[in-house]
């Protein structure tokens, strides 16, 4: 089972490379449409994740308060994070349905299409990460070496939602109600993340089922190394790549096995 599992694995890598440049014009077509006729254009990759910062900083250090050393950080590197996930995951579901006409005409790997959604939301997550830098640079908070570790928790999370990406635009070829579906879950999924609220703040029980959400253990990775300067423990590490590896393999393995019968539901 192992061996077959590491076969389609490697199956999958070949034609990846093999469809870099098919990836290559789907990323740049997804970025021209999103910011077509848009004055800022990239700028709203910094500008977004700033408002949407700071009007939530407003909202929960003076409405709802939540005693958080340098809340504005805690917060947008919360955000940040999550915000990939969710467009990624929303873009990636829809890909195969949206594609649907080209998949008729030619072969093509129809991973592909989920694939180059996330990887342009990923270019954006990259532009985003100047607004985190900004903040720190606005709130004076000190750059610790650990910044430079940042690149693991965002690769293992580009895996762990490659995984759910192909998975969800599988089932959404069959299951046309799951786009709607999605967005009450995603909502749930937001309030089960420690976004703008301390885990701590939760009854023992409560945190016991947040630490089962993949994306809790990214984004407390991503706060580690950025804003305490700390390397997360083992369990953290092992989380994010368990999740990572695990999500990418049963993501890719469905999409395989449904990916079959598409041309009948498309």
């Amino acid at each position: 089972m192992q061996g077959k599992t590491t076969a389609q694995l490697r199956g999958s890598w070949h034609k990846f490379s093999k469809y870099r440049p098919l990836i290559r014009e789907l990323v740049t077509r997804d970025l021209k449409v999103k910011y077509r006729r848009s004055f800022l254009g990239y700028v709203w990759s910094i500008l977004n994740p700033l408002l949407m910062m700071l009007l939530q900083t407003l909202v929960f250090s003076y409405m709802f308060r939540f005693q958080i050393e340098n809340f504005p950080l805690y917060l947008i590197c919360g955000n940040t994070l999550f915000n990939f996930f969710n467009e990624s995951t929303n873009m990636g579901m829809g890909s195969v349905l949206g594609n649907s006409s080209l998949i008729k005409k030619v072969y093509v790997p129809k991973f592909i299409f989920p694939i180059s959604r996330v990887v342009s939301s990923f270019v954006n997550l990259l532009f985003s990460l100047a607004a985190i830098i900004l903040v720190m640079l606005i709130t004076r908070s000190p750059f610790h070496l650990t910044i430079l570790l940042v690149w693991a928790p965002l690769v293992l999370l580009f895996l762990f939602t490659c995984g759910m990406a192909l998975l969800l635009s599988a089932l959404a070829v069959y299951f046309r109600d799951l786009q709607y579906l999605y967005g009450i879950v995603t909502m749930a999924w937001m309030y089960a993340t420690p976004l703008f609220y301390p885990i701590s703040a939760l009854p023992p029980f409560m945190v016991a089922i947040v630490k089962l959400n993949p994306l809790y253990h990214y984004i407390n990775c991503m706060r580690c190394l950025v804003m305490y300067g700390t390397v997360p423990g083992p369990n953290t590490w092992f989380a994010c790549i368990v999740c990572a590896v695990g999500v990418m393999v049963v993501g890719l393995a469905a999409f395989r096995k449904l990916q079959r019968n598409f041309i009948l539901y498309l």
